[in-house]
């Protein structure tokens, strides 16, 4: 040991002890010791003198720093006449590899020290976990807080028990060992499970981090669905598990540890005779929510349970650990209830043309919209034979009771109809002098976005999505498209005319004003007629323009035209029908972008709007969906699967015919179109998706006008705490419910929080919950929520003080939470109350 790291070693001692003792066992320090000198320290060697220094250092000298040096090993106790001043009030300096480590570690060397270090030599042999060590000391540290630091050195993690069964059971879910049997290398294990006993009270004669893992496992699901169970364990298992659950960085050790544990409890079994409403709260394995989905869906077939109580189970299960695995078949079968709920209080029937256009843009939309929104999450989830029943039943009351049923009660009123109108409903023809003039008249600009087979349903989901944005506001309106309802006609319609003429040839184009409208050039010459500074461009285009470009776009034209294609690119072709649905979610998506694009572009105003809807029927057509006849006439020029241009047109039973005339087109063009859903035959087209007849999914447009405000509109839904009695916390676990004060609305939105106790210093002594209040009901009751809050041992340090229950709110775009409310408790917990037996 050198002279430096001798004075470097006594330095430190005696910045904590007024006496130190240097037993030189084996004659080696002799000049080093006469060599010394240390500020204030006066040196004394021992040789036969032990009364007179005595006397010296505690009587005549009580202040004075004092080195105690005797040349030979340090004398028994029997026969060490200073032994009770070296145990009261002094230390013991060495000069082996321990007091080398010592002094490495700027620890004071007293005796328990000395025998920790000994007891665990092989962990300190290694220069990295010395040094590791080092950066997580402190003065105060005690030998069992040292032996824990040394526990997560070994472990790499902080030095919390619960951090460091979190890694090793990730080793353990990935067979390896490596730190775990430097742990046992290090002589730590014991001490180990002495901790693993102390707080969550596990106790094996064979203990082992598997074993723990089981034992976890069993205790945490049997007391949540066996009220006789008596648990080994203490609560504080429940803390460590809904943390490790959901924790991001170990969620995958935890579903495979899960896994392997239910395979050992038998869970699958234990849950065939539980009745899955009592499984609501619970998640610790993946098999629990196969149970609840797989009852859920018999349920929700045989009419069972009401919607409201479906939607309430599938926003718990939300709060659970596998929802994300399973959102799309929760989402399908919340979908599900919903279509048949509706469909149940739905009365199809209507006075008029501009009747049924109203019912449809007020209610039945939304059985359209709840069939999309089925199948959408029923395709995603990759389920098919457990939604099987299910979707059968849908499918077959969607297009049979719904679908057929109300097209046929609106086919009454078209084959009534003597002109294509349903005044005051705004017709497509009239979409610019009612829409966009308006604008240009007041001198502002518009951006006007054409999305090909944007149907109703579709632009109301848009327009809630719009009004959830910060500062913008959208305004839906139907109108009645143009017959027959086809991509030419629809987009000929949208632009500035007088006359719309189908040409008389086998094309089927559209003339506006004698000009052809096939095409974004064509179209913009037309509009170009209109307005000067105008222009048309593709939604794709400006999508990937820059922020100068896009600014110079609305800058430079007082009128731009948007055309969008996804649902109809989608459906119009027969190998991709079938994802037609998937098309109008990414549609939503990219819309969505587009208007926050042209804002950020200074568009104050944007149009949405649509050529013509669709009908889209997911399972496949039998042949009674199809016409039994074929159109006839003096001359068919153009056929569709929903519709017949020609002229001589042969009337038919089968067959709406409309002179050109009924439908404010202009030219020699006959229109036939099949009643209510019927498809005519074609080879090699899609079937399933079609457009271009009556129906009112095909015929009723969206037109939403978006603008956005200079001042922040949107503001999240408050939440409370209803009060649960006193203010004490008695025993290990604390019941509250929760609040929402109001629904959630377009500019009222959801508001996440995260429940937990803290101590008024700001430490969590509980589990912690992670929430979203996101109730739409208007009934109270159905705003509540209620949550069970478990203790950690940390809390009994808290006994007979106040703490914090919690409601914290993220910090948006970061990991951090601000405080939102909280409501101070005193934790007045019986001693009695820390046993679990």
């Amino acid at each position: 040991m050198s002279n430096a790291k001798i004075r470097q070693a006594l330095g430190n001692l005696f910045e904590k002890q007024r006496l130190v003792f240097w037993f030189d066992s084996r004659h080696e320090f002799r000049t080093e010791f006469d060599a010394l000198d240390l500020p204030d320290v006066e040196k004394i060697e021992l040789i036969n003198n032990e009364f007179g220094v005595k006397y010296r250092v505690l009587r005549k000298q009580p202040e004075q720093k004092f080195l105690l040096f005797r040349e030979g090993p340090e004398p028994s106790h029997l026969d060490n006449w200073l032994l009770d001043v070296q145990l009261a009030s002094g230390v013991t300096f060495r000069t082996d590899q321990f007091a080398l480590w010592l002094a490495e570690l700027e620890l004071s060397g007293g005796p328990d020290q000395y025998t920790l270090l000994e007891e665990h030599a092989p962990f300190f042999e290694a220069v990295k976990r010395r040094e590791a060590l080092k950066k997580l000391l402190t003065p105060s540290d005690s030998t069992n807080a040292l032996r824990q630091k040394m526990l997560a050195v070994c472990v790499g993690c902080d030095p919390r028990l619960d951090s460091m069964l979190e890694e090793l059971l990730a080793d353990l879910s990935k067979g390896t060992d490596t730190r775990w049997k430097l742990v046992e290398r290090s002589g730590l294990a014991r001490f180990f499970w002495e901790q693993m006993k102390r707080s969550y009270g596990y106790v094996s004669a064979q203990p082992g981090l598997k074993d723990f893992a089981v034992e976890l496992f069993q205790t945490c699901f049997l007391s949540d669905v066996d009220p006789e169970f008596k648990s080994k364990l203490s609560s504080e298992v429940h803390v460590f598990i809904k943390r490790w659950k959901d924790s991001r960085q170990h969620e995958q050790a935890f579903e495979a540890l899960s896994a392997d544990c239910a395979g050992i409890l038998q869970v699958d079994e234990k849950l065939q005779v539980l009745d899955y409403r009592a499984l609501m709260q619970v998640d610790h394995f993946e098999s629990i929510d196969r149970k609840i989905l797989s009852d859920l869906v018999r349920e929700v077939m045989a009419r069972t349970v009401s919607t409201q109580e479906v939607e309430q189970w599938v926003r718990q299960r939300r709060l659970g650990h596998w929802f994300g695995r399973f959102k799309d078949l929760y989402q399908a079968i919340e979908h599900g209830a919903q279509f048949l709920q509706l469909l149940e209080l739905a009365q199809l029937t209507m006075s008029s043309l501009e009747d049924g256009v109203n019912k449809y843009a007020h209610t039945w939309f939304r059985l359209d919209q709840r069939y999309r929104k089925y199948i959408f999450h029923a395709r995603e989830s990759g389920q098919a034979t457990l939604l099987q029943g299910l979707t059968h039943l849908i499918e077959n009351l969607y297009s049979n009771n719904y679908l057929q049923t109300l097209n046929d009660h609106w086919q009454r009123h078209v084959d009534a109809a003597q002109r294509w109108t349903a005044a005051p409903i705004a017709s497509q023809s009239e979409f610019f002098e009612r829409f966009v003039q308006p604008y240009l008249d007041r001198k502002g600009k518009v951006c006007v976005v054409i999305s090909d087979a944007f149907r109703y349903e579709v632009g109301e989901e848009l327009q809630t999505l719009v009004r959830r944005e910060d500062r913008f506001d959208a305004e839906l309106t139907p109108a009645l498209s143009c017959l027959p309802s086809y991509t030419q006609l629809g987009m000929a319609a949208l632009l500035p005319h007088n006359i719309l003429q189908l040409t008389e040839n086998d094309s089927g184009e559209v003339l506006v004003d004698g000009a052809s409208a096939t095409g974004s050039l064509n179209r913009a010459r037309i509009l170009a007629k209109r307005v000067a500074t105008s222009t048309v461009v593709l939604a794709k285009e400006v999508l990937i323009m820059g922020r100068d470009e896009s600014r110079a776009l609305v800058r430079d034209h007082d009128v731009v035209y948007v055309y969008h294609n996804l649902i109809d690119k989608t459906g119009d072709t027969r190998d991709t029908e079938e994802r037609v649905f998937a098309a109008a979610e990414e549609t939503l998506e990219e819309l969505i972008r587009l208007v926050k694009k042209l804002a950020n572009a200074n568009a104050s105003n944007v149009l949405i709007t649509a050529d013509h809807g669709f009908i889209y029927q997911n399972h496949p057509l039998l042949e009674s969906d199809f016409l039994s006849t074929a159109p006839e006439g003096a001359e068919i020029l153009y056929t569709d699967r929903r519709f017949v241009l020609g002229t001589g047109l042969r009337e038919s039973e089968s067959f709406k015919t409309f002179a050109p005339a009924q439908l404010g087109l202009a030219g020699a063009l006959q229109v036939q179109i099949p009643k209510s859903i019927k498809r005519l035959r074609l080879k090699g087209s899609g079937s399933r998706f079609v457009h271009g007849g009556a129906t009112l999914q095909e015929v009723v447009i969206p037109v939403i006008s978006i603008n956005k405000k200079r001042q922040s509109d949107v503001g999240r839904v408050e939440v409370e705490l209803i009060g649960s009695g006193g203010k004490t916390i008695t025993t290990g676990q604390l019941a509250v419910v929760l609040y929402q004060a109001e629904p959630v609305t377009d500019k009222r939105q959801p508001r996440k929080l995260r429940v937990g106790i803290y101590a008024l210093s700001g430490e969590l002594i509980s589990d912690a919950h992670d929430v979203t209040f996101d109730f739409a009901s208007e009934n109270p009751r159905e705003r509540e929520l209620s949550l069970r809050i478990i203790l950690s041992r940390k809390a009994d340090d808290f006994n007979n003080q106040q703490v914090e229950l919690r409601l914290d709110e993220p910090v948006d775009d970061t990991t951090h939470f601000t405080k939102y409310k909280a409501e101070r408790y005193t934790v007045r917990r019986a001693f009695t109350g820390d046993f679990d037996f």
